[in-house]
């Protein structure tokens, strides 16, 4: 076959913007050009055969007009989550609430005042629009937020021990995701890591007998992505805060999921709220925005006034700071709280806490909407059954959380082919595979988006 029928760029984008004008010219030259260059790879490689000129040229223009729209799509794009794992890392964590959206579009429409303070009409501090409400659900002297907690550990950790030691357990030296380790954040702190004890037992005699003259801080990693269990011993906050204080060295708490909502008293998990570790004596405790709080992703630091005020003049903090759209949407969600309504009006508070009746309601209407969608029986069985999932992010680990699932299994086509028809759908969707069955667990997924989604496994699962 011959490289000269292929058509020209100019004229292969002339031809698809005939039959789709809507396409911006910029994405179409671009999609023509790489779609004449992947044809002409593949007739160098043999593995094309036209009869003509005129059927290669078909052939280009309509995988022109494919690319172009697969261009003209937003790379970051909306996502039902029908996995049933609240706090997906990989799906962007918590949902925020519908009023720190609201909270964002305001901000976003116009000016705000950042950083100015409209009584005096002089420069104010950005963190000032959400400190108070963070002192007052935290009970702590006061507070600090930055990116994120990877962020908020660095900034404590250069703050108050660069250059000098700090103590922590070799058993929660934790790796946080994406291959970052506490280890490796204290070395890029400039702060000298001190290990005590051993994997499953430290004692607080381990601690005491790592002090010296080079010793600037106690750490207490939380283990919020595992659990060690059996033959263990760790020490608690109270005792190690007692051993600071007899010595004037601050202790750091690293709680990492940043629980505000007293799930342990539901008996969801062990997962301690922030103003109960200050309570027990943390001098200082970091901890996320989008994990079990419910907002968007921030590092949060709470604690006492004058190690804050250091962190505050640290040239780090400048470098670390949030936008004005992560400080309105979270002192949006950190109002939902003082208001006492966050298991309400959180969407992670919410779905965590969802009782069994509403989640099996959820996952009933799904598989109704399925089972009468035309065609259903010829395309898929479905049915809905008990499941367990979990909060995901990095928090609550070995607490499973009964759930129901909605089973789709397709008649013409493999489970694995479902769900990647799914994932590029207008909205994409993203189920699970157990067993070789689809799998979709209504817990994540919001009460409108369930017609959405059945009418997308309906279209995804082809008749014959």
């Amino acid at each position: 076959m011959d490289y000269r029928w292929l058509p020209k760029v100019d004229k292969l984008a002339a031809a698809v913007k005939e039959q789709c004008p809507e396409f911006p010219e910029v994405w179409l030259t671009e999609a023509a050009r790489e779609m004449i260059n992947d044809f002409r790879q593949r007739i160098a490689a043999g593995s094309l055969a036209y009869e003509s000129a005129e059927a290669l040229a078909a052939a280009v223009a309509a995988r022109t007009a494919q690319r172009c729209e697969e261009m003209l799509r937003p790379s970051l794009r909306r996502v039902i989550n029908a996995t049933g794992i609240v706090l997906h890392t990989n799906l962007g964590r918590a949902v925020l609430a519908p009023e720190a959206l609201a909270a964002i579009n305001e901000t976003a429409q116009g000016y705000c005042n950042l950083e100015l303070d409209l009584d005096s009409g002089k420069r104010s501090s950005r963190y000032e629009h959400v400190s108070a409400l963070l002192r007052h659900l935290c009970e702590a002297e006061d507070a600090l937020i930055v990116n994120n907690n990877a962020a908020a550990v660095l900034l404590v950790l250069d703050t108050l021990a660069r250059g000098r030691e700090a103590v922590v357990s070799r058993g929660q030296l934790v790796e946080i995701g994406g291959s970052f380790r506490v280890p490796e954040i204290m070395e890029r702190s400039g702060v000298r890591l001190r290990e005590v004890g051993t994997t499953n037992k430290t004692r607080l005699s381990d601690y005491e007998q790592a002090l010296n003259e080079h010793t600037a801080l106690l750490m207490l990693v939380h283990t919020s992505n595992f659990k060690i269990c059996g033959f263990t011993e760790s020490v608690a906050l109270a005792d190690l805060a007692e051993l600071g204080a007899k010595h004037q060295i601050p202790v750091l708490d690293d709680l990492g999921s940043g629980c505000l909502y007293p799930l342990d008293l539901l008996g969801i998990g062990e997962e301690p709220v922030v103003p109960r570790l200050l309570q027990n004596g943390a001098d200082i405790v970091t901890f996320s925005g989008d994990k079990l709080l419910g907002g968007p992703q921030a590092g949060i630091i709470v604690g006492k006034a004058e190690y804050i005020a250091r962190m505050k003049k640290n040239p780090l903090t400048r470098a670390l700071r949030v936008d004005k759209f992560t400080l309105a949407a979270m002192e949006a969600t950190l109002r939902i709280y003082k208001e006492g309504r966050a298991g309400r009006d959180i969407p992670t508070v919410a779905m965590i806490i969802a009782d069994q009746d509403r989640l099996r309601a959820k996952a009933e209407r799904l598989a109704g909407l399925l089972a009468e969608a035309p065609a259903a029986g010829a395309c898929y069985d479905v049915c809905v059954e008990e499941s367990l999932t979990e909060a995901g992010g990095g928090s609550l680990p070995a607490v499973a959380l009964a759930s129901f699932v909605v089973k789709v299994t397709p008649k013409h086509l493999g489970s694995a082919l479902l769900l990647a028809r799914l994932r590029q759908g207008s909205p994409a969707a993203v189920g699970y595979i157990r067993e070789d069955v689809a799998l979709f667990d209504t817990r994540t997924v919001a009460e409108q988006e369930i017609p959405e989604l059945a009418a997308l496994i309906a279209a995804a699962c082809p008749e014959d």
